[in-house]
This record gives C-alpha cells, structure tokens and sequence, in this order.
C-alpha cells in the first residue's frame, strides 16, 4: 500500500504518520526523538508553545551525527505562537525556534491559532504560554487588534526568505481558510486541525482536499491528552469505542493502529504522540492493511461533533479570558 506520504501540490512527500511531541517531557524527548528516528519515524511535529524543542533538537542531532538518517529524510514542522502574530515579530519567532531545533530551515511553519495576544519578549517568558501576565490578581489572556492577513503576509516573507519551505495553518474554520485561499500570495500547504473518529470534519477534510490543502490530524486518538488536563473523561477514550475495538479484533490490530490507519486511509496525515517504544513502532506500522468501506463507514459514524482543544470552552476556566474561535 503506497499511502505512508501525501504527495504535495510542490512536488515535496508528507510523512503521513509523525510524532507529535506535544506533552512529551523535557528530560525524555531528546531520548524519543533520537530512537523514533530508528525506529524509522521521519515526521516530527513541534511548537513553541510546546516548551520543548532544544530537547527535540538534541534528539535529532544525536539521529543525523549517528547517521541514522540525513536532514533531507526529515520533515519538522514548527508552529508561530499567538504572542507573535505582529508581524515585526514573526521571523524572530520563527528563528527561535530554528536555533532551539538545531535547523537552518523548517519544512513547514504553521500559524498555530488565530488568536493574536500582545506580545511578550523572550527574555521575559519564553515560550510564553497563554496568560500576559501570570503574576496579577486575575491573569487573563490579552488580545490584540492584529488581522490573520498581517500575520499570514510575514509568513509568506518567511517563505521567501528560505527559512521555511513551506507555510501553512492550524484551526481555522471553512470561512477563514477561505478568505486566506482569496487574500493571500503565497497558499497554504497545510491545515492542522483536531481530527479524530469523534471529531471527523468531513466537510472540512472535502473542502481542503478540494483546494489541495493537506490535513494533519492532530489527536487523532481524541480524550488521551486531554484527560491530564481535567478537559476529558478517561471512559470518552476512542481506543475504547466497541465499534473501533471490534474492527481492531478483526484485523488482528490495536485500537490505536485501526484509528490511524482510518486517518491515513482518508487522507490524512496524522501525529500521534506515544513514549513507549512498543507503541511507537505500532503507530508506524500501519501501512501493511486496509480497512475495508463498511469499516470505514462505521468509524465515521461514530462522529459526535466532540472537539476537545477549544479555546472558547478552556479559555474562560483556565486563563479567565472567553475567546470562542470556532462558532
């Protein structure tokens, strides 16, 4: 089954499963990082709001100075945090995150949220995280007046400037992807977005396949990260769903390997985040069967329009700020 990469509009392959590196302490990534490139991983997913990409550095030196792969096998995507959406602040962001990552050049830059917040220099806080200022009495998000346009037109001078080979988006609605597709000079390549059998998108998934847009889902296997974070019940798990376990049974499969394999099989790129070994290289291994249409079919039913990383539900409990960006 050729299907392990999406073949981009530039000519360029995506790895159509990588690691995301969300939530991965500091102390193990550099450790993860290096073995998933054993493993045969080439797909590594980072953020500056992730607080971990020197220790996602440190990892992939240690793979290219142990030859386990050349730079030009590995795909790194980096994300534009929403403290930098100005755009006198945007390249340094981005060169941030270069210098932390050990690269010269990322194959892909994504606006992370669009959500622009009054910025905050580095030497203050770095990365900065959601709150201006976490030491008042009620710390709160600060937006400011910056539109997604400003911010995507400094990401296209990132473009041009040869410090990314490619830009893109992360959680916009239809409505605000397509206004970028009308104002912007350079188009995106990549729409990030939450993705999961509870949380399909079809018409979004339609709609970027359409304008050849390629999809990652990120977590694709729904609850498990935010569990952790008070923002799901362990029981909500998709790994858990009787529908999913049954198909699993059948193929002789895991859960976990049924539920990215209907994220690839649809087109999809997806980033699961796992620090076992045994479960990464099952994340990866799921290139050697196919789900049949019926199966197909019934995992996209299981759709409860369940989205878990919603600013407009968790910003109001968690950073004192009602900032809704998907209504």
């Amino acid at each position: 089954m050729n299907d392990s990469s999406l073949s981009l509009p530039d000519g360029a392959r995506f790895p159509a499963i990588g690691l995301g590196t969300w939530k991965i302490p500091d102390a193990l990534t550099p450790g993860i990082v290096r073995d998933s490139v054993e493993i045969g991983y080439r797909h590594f997913d980072c953020a500056c709001d992730y607080g971990n990409e020197s220790a996602v550095g440190k990892g992939l030196r240690a793979a290219l100075q142990e030859g386990l792969c050349g730079r030009e096998d590995l795909w790194v995507t980096s994300k534009l945090w929403n403290t930098y959406h100005e755009p006198r602040h945007v390249r340094a962001a981005c060169e941030r995150s270069l210098h932390d990552l050990g690269l010269d050049e990322l194959d892909l830059y994504l606006v992370h949220f669009p959500i622009a917040l009054a910025y905050v220099p580095f030497e203050e806080r770095y990365p900065p995280g959601w709150l201006h200022d976490p030491t008042a009495a009620a710390p709160a998000m600060k937006p400011v007046d910056v539109s997604y346009a400003e911010t995507w037109g400094a990401m296209e001078e990132l473009q041009r400037a040869g410090l990314v080979k490619r830009i893109g988006v992360c959680n916009l609605t239809i409505s605000l992807l397509r206004e970028v597709l009308v104002t912007c000079e350079i188009r995106p390549a990549v729409h990030q977005v939450e993705m999961h059998p509870y949380l399909t998108q079809q018409r979004l998934l339609r709609f970027c396949q359409t304008e050849d847009i390629a999809v990652t889902a990120f977590s694709p296997f729904g609850a498990g990260s935010y569990v952790p974070l008070g923002m799901a019940e362990s029981g909500e798990s998709v790994l858990v769903d009787p529908v999913v376990t049954e198909i699993a049974e059948t193929h002789s499969r895991k859960a976990a390997q049924v539920v990215l394999r209907w994220a690839v099989q649809r087109g999809t790129v997806a980033i699961p985040k796992s620090q076992s070994p045994e479960h990464l290289r099952e994340n990866l291994d799921v290139f050697s069967f196919s789900l049949s249409d019926a199966e197909m079919a019934a995992l996209d039913g299981l759709d409860r329009h369940q989205r878990y990383n919603d600013p407009g539900a968790f910003g109001e409990a968690a950073f004192n700020t009602f900032y809704p960006i998907f209504d």
